[in-house]
């Protein structure tokens, strides 16, 4: 194999911004007598029989091992006097856009990743700064004097780089790698925090002996490559510091869907049917807000022992009126409605 050399290009300024703790510092903001107590973004599992995720946990809740995607009932158990909230994803949804608003007073290249983070390029950018760590700063000063919460921020050269800073000093942390100090902080980086690396791919690097960034940068690139596939290869280049994907502004969606998941099962088609609706009106409401349309309906349920299924319908014609919307994802659910306990439904529209 021809081994050709590693091209690396670090003039460009990136930003990732990270909320801290997001949506429960939302609710400390907004409800001043939870400030100071742990508090956990989750149905009380007292009141659900035990069900539920959690969502995020605000930072004194985190010191009792609590974590997202952590079950409500074993949060619970970690910390019994955790004040637990259901959560209001619209409101953190109008939040995240009045981020949005402060990012693009400096650039508009800025791709949301989630509601609570984004990457930015400022290589060039609205106010004329030849500093990125000082754009980042008035972010997040920024941030701060008009939303009231705090974000950590990373910049670096490009999105890998960026990431990995914006977490190294939570909450309220701005770090900065410089392109001569890569290859020696990547070094000592644990496998586990380069994106992508799952428990799988960990084993699997652990068994030719691979447990940091050094030992990916000492690695033959084919043997990684052999061994991973392209993500093999991929690896490599980001332990040397090499990472081009650009920052995707306004990236395109490519479905728009709304699932609810329910404490008490659904047994009875009148009931489903009536969640269908309230589903489907909510995803019309989306599309017709991003002036989207799709001609494809798929709906997903989840029945009491987890099995999931989902079934699409292709339309004649693109739409985002409700009447079709609702129509379709009841057709559909009519077919998977066999009499078993139901405990989420999905309704998604896609094919823009």
């Amino acid at each position: 194999m021809l081994i050709f050399p590693l091209i690396n290009d670090t003039s460009r300024k990136i930003i990732h911004i990270d909320m801290d703790a997001f949506f429960a510092s939302i609710e400390e903001r907004d409800h001043p007598k939870l400030k100071g107590k742990p508090i956990v973004i989750a149905r009380n599992p007292l009141e659900t029989g035990g069900r539920g995720v959690v969502s995020t946990a605000n930072y004194i809740a985190r010191q009792y091992g609590i974590h997202s995607a952590m079950s409500a009932q074993e949060a619970y158990e970690l910390c019994p006097h955790a004040i637990f909230v259901s959560g209001n994803y619209a409101h953190y949804q109008e939040v995240s856009h009045q981020m949005h608003e402060i990012f693009h007073r400096y650039t508009d290249q800025v791709e949301g990743m989630a509601l609570d983070e984004a990457y930015l390029d400022v290589t060039v950018n609205k106010i004329g700064a030849t500093s990125a760590v000082k754009i980042a700063k008035m972010i997040q000063h920024d941030i701060f004097q008009e939303l009231h919460l705090t974000s950590s921020a990373g910049v670096s050269y490009n999105k890998f780089l960026a990431k990995i800073a914006s977490d190294l000093k939570k909450p309220r942390g701005l770090s900065l790698i410089q392109p001569e100090e890569a290859l020696e902080f990547i070094a000592d980086l644990p496998v586990e925090q380069f994106h992508g690396v799952g428990a799988k791919t960990a084993e699997k690097l652990a068994a030719l002996g691979v447990t940091k960034g050094r030992d990916i940068q000492e690695q033959s690139p084919q043997l990684l490559a052999e061994k991973l596939g392209v993500m093999g290869w991929e690896l490599y280049l980001k332990a040397n510091g090499i990472h081009h994907a650009p920052v995707k502004a306004n990236r395109l969606r490519k479905s728009v869907g709304k699932e609810k998941t329910y404490g008490k099962l659904l047994y009875l088609e009148a009931d489903i049917e009536t969640e269908i609706s309230h589903l489907a009106q909510k995803v019309a409401t989306s599309l017709q807000e991003k002036e989207l349309k799709g001609k494809i309906v798929v709906i997903k349920v989840r029945y009491a022992d987890f099995r999931t299924l989902t079934k699409r319908l292709s339309l004649d014609e693109k739409v985002n009126d409700v009447t079709t919307i609702e129509q379709s994802a009841k057709r559909l659910v009519a077919d998977l409605i066999n009499g078993s306990g139901i405990r989420l439904l999905g309704v998604t529209v896609t094919g823009f």
